[in-house]
């Protein structure tokens, strides 16, 4: 008989939804407690999860509470203090929305208040789950497009979306590190998700130390076609766009193929895995897939992006500024 962990979700809306369906479907975890300030919103999910305890303060929950996992729910700016509370109330892991937070400053903040209390963090980019991207994956690194040469994406903004082709690309790239980062941003109007402004057109270019180079563009500026494209020596894999979830196109083939999928999990159930896979990582010690360390440098390359932007030239990583250059910039008037 294996010990059961309480988990308590911070956050009742459709994202604490997924990730309770996450702790459901695991026979080793209970949902004891939930949090939000909105009556109905909690009341609805205690119902629906079958919670006893629901509390309108979540630090009132980490304090009465004696959890083993929290998930952390909410808008973008409450991350960091949320999340260091949880780390400093005695529990074993924590399950975060992305992206991190608002600054580079925040995000450092809030991993290494997890480092300092041995509390494993996990941020839900989930997509390292779903079927067409962990075939992507496989393929490129099977040889079947030959060398990896270059990676694109595109999406609405770098930091709300950016952050899951971000991560994609370490994860195309089994997370080598990046050597630099050179971009461009533009704010042409106030547009903010989650209550952070955001740019409304965005370059990026990356370099990683093993060669390999990526595109993200963003907004007015996005690429057309596909949400993801791995160039390789000798083909392209199109994740996203053409109609279908995945197509290839080989140098030695007959046109696009559309890779089989069947076996692998659908995008839809990918937040229940990753729940399930920090439950894995906290039961047997091992790194969990979406691991606060690889959130991190998905996150870097985004604040790297707006500071190259402010000063106008190529950023080395480890990225040496704590702000968000886009904040900055905006609240001086420099953009927008």
């Amino acid at each position: 008989m294996g010990t059961t962990f309480k988990a308590g979700v911070i956050g009742c809306g459709g994202r604490g939804r997924s990730h309770a369906r996450g702790y459901q479907a695991s026979p080793d975890v209970d949902i004891v407690a939930c949090s939000d300030p909105v009556e109905d919103a909690r009341n609805a999910f205690a119902e629906a999860f079958k919670v006893p305890n629901t509390y309108e303060s979540y630090q009132e929950m980490l304090d009465t509470e004696s959890l083993d996992f929290v998930s952390v729910c909410t808008w973008i700016e409450l991350h960091r203090d949320m999340v260091i509370a949880a780390a400093n109330s005695g529990i074993r892991a924590i399950h975060c929305e992305k992206p991190m937070a608002p600054t580079w400053g925040d995000a450092k903040e809030l991993y290494q208040a997890c480092i300092d209390n041995n509390v494993v963090i996990t941020f839900c980019h989930q997509r390292r789950f779903g079927a067409q991207f962990v075939k992507a994956k496989r393929l490129a690194n099977e040889g079947a497009i030959g060398e990896l040469c270059r990676l694109e994406a595109a999406c609405p903004n770098l930091l709300d979306w950016g952050t899951h082709w971000f991560d994609m690309f370490f994860f195309y790239n089994n997370d080598e590190p990046v050597d630099w980062v050179i971009g461009q941003i533009d704010v042409a109007e106030e547009k903010t998700v989650f209550g952070v402004q955001v740019e409304t057109s965005g370059v990026s270019w990356i370099r990683w130390k093993n060669g390999v180079e990526g595109l993200l563009a963003t907004g007015d500026t996005s690429l057309g076609g596909f949400a993801n494209r791995l160039i390789g020596t000798k083909g392209i894999i199109d994740v996203g766009g053409g109609g279908t979830p995945l197509r290839m196109l080989r140098e030695d083939g007959d046109g696009w193929e559309e890779p089989d999928l069947s076996g692998l999990v659908a995008e839809s159930d990918a937040t229940i895995l990753s729940v399930l896979d920090l439950i894995h990582g906290v039961k047997t010690g091992r790194e969990p897939e979406l691991s606060g360390r690889k959130a991190l440098q998905a996150t870097e390359l985004i604040f790297a992006t707006y500071q190259s932007s402010r000063q106008r030239a190529k950023v080395n990583l480890p990225l040496t500024v704590n702000d968000s250059a886009l904040l900055t910039m905006v609240a001086n008037g420099d953009i927008g």
